[in-house]
């Protein structure tokens, strides 16, 4: 069966273009790590609501024709279909989770652009390690060849700067 939800994926990328950039603030930056698991969990699932809509039974469904030649005389005719109900069912929820992902994503693109545009340097290499590689302020302090105090601070004192720069 070929899939009908690849053109919601595009979708995402439309309502990408449209989104308001916001301040970026601390809470943001650290829904990064949840939202990338929550995106793995989520193509699981579709995954898995894929798999058991092929695994549906097919069932004989009657639709309405028509002759190919005139008078085209209508009649209905039998088809070899999915099981309709649960066809509908599994198709509206891979629609809500391809929803779901094309939020997530829109997100986690907000991250990953303020991140990029920042300049580069020592502290774009910080939010990186920290928010992108979801690696501990510990580990990017030995990374960078800082305490893990300074880590903290830098990031504090760039986002304190980012916001008084749009104001």
């Amino acid at each position: 069966m070929a899939r009908r939800f690849k053109s919601i994926t595009g979708k995402c990328e439309q309502r990408d273009a449209k989104l308001e950039v916001m301040p970026m603030d601390k809470k943001t930056l650290e829904r990064y790590k949840p939202l990338k698991r929550e995106l793995l969990m989520i193509d699981k699932q579709i995954s898995r609501l894929e798999e058991r809509r092929e695994a549906l039974p097919v069932v004989m469904g009657k639709v309405q024709s028509s002759d190919h030649n005139f008078p085209f005389t209508e009649r209905r005719v039998s088809v070899p279909m999915l099981d309709p109900k649960e066809a509908d069912k599994i198709d509206k929820d891979i629609a809500q989770k391809y929803a779901r992902k094309c939020y997530v994503e829109s997100k986690m693109n907000e991250v990953e652009e303020f991140i990029e545009d920042m300049p580069e340097g020592e502290v774009k290499r910080i939010f990186e390690l920290y928010y992108l590689e979801g690696m501990t302020q510990s580990q990017v302090a030995d990374i960078v060849a800082l305490d893990r105090s300074r880590i903290s601070r830098k990031i504090c004192d760039y986002l304190e700067n980012a916001h008084k720069a749009q104001n």
